[in-house]
């Protein structure tokens, strides 16, 4: 996708302006989760960092950081704020969408606009709601109707990234409008009990015109195989999302382990952290963490090697790829499941406490491990060790 990766120098910069961006976000993670709704101030705070810009291609203004360097961003803002998160990483999604799908002409449009304006993209392509759908009018372009639901950072978006039903050819096409375009509405009610303020409701149209230069992928046709890599970066997305609260609920046990965790009475013990059952957890959630880490960034390497081969890419190739992803998403997920509910086993009945919001780990973990299925994750990788077969390309795979 990019040329050549940032350079050290260049890396280090990016790292710190993360780590900055994450802190300032902790600050007020918990009493935002508990409040809900639409976190202006703070998306506000992530397009200052000039972050929005960071998989952009150099040649069209941005960072042009390699996906490692991407995805180890988004890491390290779900230790401090997974639905944030979710916001900047799924900006990045529809980024390399419009690398992936968009004609050269189109990504210059797209992409220095993004960097001039600061834009900030939002999500409105679930693949399984065919509700939206796509007439054709007289020339080349459609008009849009109806509605998609699970549409991240929609809500305050400058640009949306859309999907719509082409009854005719049996097939979907994609394509980038303004969020304030006549005929769209987007409505801010997500209301899951976890990652919520991801702004994913639902985005109504109504007439909504799509010119034919604002199609990227037009109906009836296949993605190629360096194409149908989309599905690979939004998976990748989510395992590094999944890392990152895990990392964060084990960092969060450890500090109140070691700060304000009282030892029980039997362990014989005068700190908490001298519990040998509570070093047994420790050690089993880092043997969860340092695994899933490990599989994140080979599957990372993966991808940024696979979009490097440009439209050489085989189907081969990019199977393999697929292959890396769902094993390090099956590892994320069960990390971050087991750490944020067995922390509480080394924590006690205090850190139950609302003014912890130390509930918030497992609760956005669970909501957003259930974006697809994992067991088909697992066969995946079952089915490729029993018969070789490779991952088949699919909007989940």
């Amino acid at each position: 996708m990019n040329e050549a990766p940032a350079g050290s120098q260049e890396t280090a910069l990016i790292d710190a302006a993360v780590d900055a961006l994450a802190r300032a976000l902790a600050q007020t993670a918990v009493e935002r989760d508990r409040a809900g709704g639409h976190a202006a101030a703070e998306r506000e705070r992530i397009r200052a960092s000039g972050l929005l810009k960071l998989s952009i291609p150099r040649e069209r203004g941005g960072l042009g950081a390699d996906w490692a360097v991407v995805l180890r961003a988004v890491r390290r803002l779900a230790q401090a704020d997974s639905a944030l998160a979710h916001l900047f990483a799924f900006h990045h999604l529809q980024m390399a969408s419009i690398v992936l799908f968009g004609t050269p002409e189109q990504q210059q449009r797209y992409l220095c606009a993004a960097v001039q304006e600061n834009q900030f993209w939002g999500n409105a392509l679930n693949p399984l709601d065919r509700r939206a759908t796509a007439t054709p009018v007289a020339g080349g372009g459609y008009v849009v109707d109806g509605t998609k639901s699970f549409s991240s950072g929609s809500v305050g978006s400058d640009m949306l990234l859309i999907s719509a039903w082409h009854e005719a050819s049996g097939s979907a096409l994609i394509g980038a409008i303004p969020t304030k375009r006549a005929g769209v509405s987007v409505f801010p009610d997500w209301d899951a009990f976890g990652q919520k303020q991801t702004d994913s409701g639902r985005v109504g149209f109504s007439g909504v015109a799509l010119a034919a230069q604002e199609i990227l992928q037009a109906p009836g046709v296949l993605p190629s195989a360096r194409a149908s890599l989309r599905p690979l970066v939004s998976q990748l997305i989510m395992a590094n999302l999944y890392l990152g609260i895990a990392i964060g609920a084990f960092d969060e046990a450890r500090r109140y382990v070691i700060e304000e965790a009282r030892p029980w009475f039997a362990a014989g013990v005068a700190a908490a952290a001298d519990d040998p059952y509570t070093q047994q957890r420790f050690g089993n959630g880092w043997l969860l963490i340092r695994p899933a880490a490990l599989l994140a960034e080979d599957a990372a390497a993966g991808l940024d090697a696979a979009l490097r081969r440009g439209d050489a890419l085989t189907d081969a190739e990019r199977g393999a790829v697929a292959l890396a992803v769902a094993e390090a998403k099956v590892l994320a997920h069960r990390a971050a499941l087991e750490i944020s509910t067995q922390m509480f086993e080394s924590l006690g009945a205090r850190a139950t406490s609302a003014r912890y919001g130390l509930d918030r780990y497992w609760r956005n973990a669970r909501v957003h491990t259930l974006h697809d299925p994992v067991d088909y994750k697992i066969r995946d990788v079952g089915r490729y060790q029993l018969s070789g077969l490779l991952p088949e390309p699919s909007p989940y795979s």
